[in-house]
């Protein structure tokens, strides 16, 4: 199943007041980007937050879950958080800066 595009759109407008959030399309479903990082990933029209020690600190108890089959675990977020902007907003902002940055693609050599 893939997920909807009205669902990418609500949660980047939810936490859009940091900024810089983008989704982008990866397989009919979305990547969540903060600052270029990949920081949560929509699938299944469900909200998964990449892991990290402050997300779990400040969300406490969390259900994780695989956003995908063979996936590592991301912290699913329940549908009745997303309408707290503020509170989605700060967890985006603590992951981003534990998140690495993308490994460079490597240039293509004629041979």
């Amino acid at each position: 199943m893939s997920s909807r595009q009205e669902i990418a759109d609500f949660i980047v407008s939810q936490i859009q007041p940091l900024g810089y959030v983008t989704a982008k399309k990866m397989f009919g479903e979305y990547g969540l980007f903060c600052e270029g990082k990949m920081v949560a990933l929509i699938s299944d029209d469900q909200l998964y937050i990449r892991p990290t020690v402050s997300g779990k600190e400040f969300i406490g108890d969390v259900e994780e879950a695989p956003p995908y089959p063979g996936a590592k675990n991301y912290f699913l977020i329940p549908e009745d958080q997303w309408d707290d902007a503020e509170w989605l907003s700060e967890l985006i902002r603590i992951t981003e800066p534990e998140t690495p940055l993308p490994k460079p693609k490597k240039k293509k050599t004629n041979s």
